[in-house]
Protein backbone atom coordinates (compact mmCIF):
# COMPACT_ATOMS: atom_id res chain seq x y z
CA UNK A 1 0.00 0.00 0.00
CA UNK A 2 2.86 2.37 0.83
CA UNK A 3 4.46 1.64 -2.55
CA UNK A 4 1.23 2.44 -4.40
CA UNK A 5 0.79 5.70 -2.50
CA UNK A 6 4.40 6.69 -3.25
CA UNK A 7 4.01 5.88 -6.94
CA UNK A 8 0.76 7.84 -7.11
CA UNK A 9 2.39 10.87 -5.46
CA UNK A 10 5.42 10.72 -7.76
CA UNK A 11 3.28 10.34 -10.84
CA UNK A 12 0.89 13.13 -9.91
CA UNK A 13 2.94 15.61 -11.91
CA UNK A 14 2.84 13.54 -15.09
CA UNK A 15 0.50 14.61 -17.86
CA UNK A 16 -0.56 11.04 -18.59
CA UNK A 17 -1.71 10.18 -15.07
CA UNK A 18 -5.37 10.53 -16.08
CA UNK A 19 -4.92 7.70 -18.58
CA UNK A 20 -3.67 5.40 -15.82
CA UNK A 21 -6.33 6.29 -13.25
CA UNK A 22 -9.90 5.48 -14.27
CA UNK A 23 -11.41 7.90 -11.73
CA UNK A 24 -9.66 10.79 -13.52
CA UNK A 25 -11.16 10.06 -16.96
CA UNK A 26 -13.49 13.06 -16.57
CA UNK A 27 -10.58 15.51 -16.67
CA UNK A 28 -10.91 18.15 -19.42
CA UNK A 29 -8.94 17.63 -22.63
CA UNK A 30 -5.92 19.91 -23.17
CA UNK A 31 -6.57 22.89 -25.42
CA UNK A 32 -5.83 22.40 -29.11
CA UNK A 33 -3.23 24.57 -30.78
CA UNK A 34 -4.71 27.30 -32.97
CA UNK A 35 -4.21 26.76 -36.71
CA UNK A 36 -1.99 29.17 -38.59
CA UNK A 37 -3.68 32.04 -40.38
CA UNK A 38 -4.84 31.39 -43.92
CA UNK A 39 -2.76 32.93 -46.71
CA UNK A 40 -3.86 36.16 -48.32
CA UNK A 41 -6.25 35.87 -51.27
CA UNK A 42 -4.36 35.31 -54.52
CA UNK A 43 -1.46 33.59 -52.78
CA UNK A 44 -0.32 30.49 -54.67
CA UNK A 45 0.22 27.67 -52.22
CA UNK A 46 2.78 24.98 -52.93
CA UNK A 47 1.53 21.39 -52.91
CA UNK A 48 2.11 19.33 -49.78
CA UNK A 49 5.37 17.40 -49.53
CA UNK A 50 4.83 13.88 -50.89
CA UNK A 51 5.09 11.01 -48.43
CA UNK A 52 8.51 9.38 -48.58
CA UNK A 53 10.23 12.41 -50.16
CA UNK A 54 13.97 12.20 -49.53
CA UNK A 55 15.71 14.48 -52.03
CA UNK A 56 15.82 18.26 -52.25
CA UNK A 57 13.98 18.08 -55.57
CA UNK A 58 11.15 16.01 -54.06
CA UNK A 59 10.93 18.15 -50.91
CA UNK A 60 10.88 21.46 -52.81
CA UNK A 61 7.23 21.61 -53.90
CA UNK A 62 7.15 25.27 -54.93
CA UNK A 63 5.53 25.89 -58.28
CA UNK A 64 7.22 27.40 -61.32
CA UNK A 65 5.02 30.48 -60.80
CA UNK A 66 6.27 30.87 -57.21
CA UNK A 67 9.90 30.44 -58.26
CA UNK A 68 9.56 33.04 -61.02
CA UNK A 69 7.93 35.53 -58.63
CA UNK A 70 10.60 35.01 -55.96
CA UNK A 71 13.45 35.42 -58.42
CA UNK A 72 11.94 38.44 -60.21
CA UNK A 73 13.96 41.63 -59.85
CA UNK A 74 12.68 43.84 -57.06
CA UNK A 75 10.81 46.77 -58.67
CA UNK A 76 12.04 49.30 -56.12
CA UNK A 77 15.06 49.26 -53.89
CA UNK A 78 14.42 47.48 -50.60
CA UNK A 79 13.04 49.98 -48.12
CA UNK A 80 14.98 49.05 -45.02
CA UNK A 81 18.06 46.95 -44.45
CA UNK A 82 17.47 44.82 -41.37
CA UNK A 83 21.02 43.51 -41.11
CA UNK A 84 23.11 40.50 -41.97
CA UNK A 85 22.65 37.03 -40.55
CA UNK A 86 24.12 33.59 -40.99
CA UNK A 87 21.35 31.27 -42.18
CA UNK A 88 20.89 27.56 -41.93
CA UNK A 89 18.46 25.38 -43.82
CA UNK A 90 15.01 25.60 -42.25
CA UNK A 91 12.25 23.00 -42.03
CA UNK A 92 12.33 21.32 -45.45
CA UNK A 93 8.68 20.28 -45.16
CA UNK A 94 7.52 23.91 -44.95
CA UNK A 95 6.99 25.07 -48.54
CA UNK A 96 7.58 28.51 -49.96
CA UNK A 97 10.20 31.22 -49.91
CA UNK A 98 10.72 32.42 -46.34
CA UNK A 99 13.30 33.51 -43.79
CA UNK A 100 12.59 32.96 -40.10
CA UNK A 101 14.69 35.15 -37.79
CA UNK A 102 14.67 37.52 -34.88
CA UNK A 103 15.13 40.47 -37.26
CA UNK A 104 11.35 40.95 -37.51
CA UNK A 105 8.60 40.81 -34.91
CA UNK A 106 5.75 40.36 -37.40
CA UNK A 107 5.51 38.79 -40.87
CA UNK A 108 6.60 41.10 -43.69
CA UNK A 109 7.76 40.86 -47.30
CA UNK A 110 11.52 40.97 -47.72
CA UNK A 111 14.59 40.30 -49.83
CA UNK A 112 17.60 38.11 -49.06
CA UNK A 113 20.90 38.92 -50.78
CA UNK A 114 23.98 36.70 -50.79
CA UNK A 115 27.59 37.90 -50.73
CA UNK A 116 27.72 37.05 -54.47
CA UNK A 117 24.84 39.47 -55.13
CA UNK A 118 22.11 36.91 -55.80
CA UNK A 119 18.70 37.92 -54.45
CA UNK A 120 15.42 36.20 -53.72
CA UNK A 121 12.15 37.66 -52.46
CA UNK A 122 10.94 35.97 -49.28
CA UNK A 123 8.36 36.21 -46.55
CA UNK A 124 10.12 37.43 -43.41
CA UNK A 125 8.80 35.51 -40.40
CA UNK A 126 9.49 36.19 -36.74
CA UNK A 127 11.60 33.62 -34.96
CA UNK A 128 14.13 33.15 -32.22
CA UNK A 129 17.57 31.65 -32.25
CA UNK A 130 19.51 31.09 -35.44
CA UNK A 131 18.05 32.39 -38.71
CA UNK A 132 16.55 29.75 -41.00
CA UNK A 133 16.02 30.00 -44.75
CA UNK A 134 13.57 27.82 -46.67
CA UNK A 135 14.66 24.99 -48.93
CA UNK A 136 13.17 26.76 -51.95
CA UNK A 137 15.17 29.93 -51.20
CA UNK A 138 18.39 27.96 -50.64
CA UNK A 139 17.94 26.25 -54.01
CA UNK A 140 16.97 29.46 -55.83
CA UNK A 141 20.13 31.16 -54.55
CA UNK A 142 22.27 28.19 -55.56
CA UNK A 143 23.46 27.60 -52.00
CA UNK A 144 24.69 24.24 -50.77
CA UNK A 145 22.15 22.72 -48.40
CA UNK A 146 24.80 22.24 -45.71
CA UNK A 147 26.29 25.72 -46.13
CA UNK A 148 25.93 28.41 -43.48
CA UNK A 149 26.03 31.53 -45.67
CA UNK A 150 25.91 35.09 -44.45
CA UNK A 151 23.10 37.03 -46.13
CA UNK A 152 21.83 40.58 -46.06
CA UNK A 153 18.16 40.89 -45.16
CA UNK A 154 15.98 43.82 -46.22
CA UNK A 155 12.32 44.65 -45.88
CA UNK A 156 10.44 45.37 -49.13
Amino acid sequence: MVVLTTVALLASGCSRVAELMPWKKDAPEPAMAQPEALPAPGTVMAPAVPAGARTAEALDTTTAEQKAAAMAPVAAAPSASLGTVVVSLGDVTTPGFWLRSGLVSAPAPGVVKTAAGQTVQVDLLPGSGAAQLSLAAFRALGLGLTDLPQVEVSRR
